[in-house]
């Protein structure tokens, strides 16, 4: 495993142990799960840019939707 080092201001890293406590994580949990969650968060966005490019206009309700499918 790797180890990493994040310097933060004292009253950040006050409030950083403060959210990792209240959420009962570690503070490695806690810096995995946040630096995760960003990069899934990027590249969801980047993702819908790409659907939102190739958006040819056409869209349908959900009524239109549960029709087609006989519902």
């Amino acid at each position: 495993m790797t180890t990493m080092t994040l310097r933060v201001n004292k009253e950040d890293a006050e409030l950083i142990k403060k959210f990792a406590d209240t959420h009962d994580l570690s503070l490695s949990d806690f810096a995995r799960q946040a630096m995760l969650e960003k990069i899934e968060d990027d590249y969801d966005l980047a993702e819908l840019r790409k659907a939102m490019a190739a958006d040819n206009g056409k869209h349908y309700s959900m009524t239109e939707v549960k029709k087609e499918l006989d519902f």
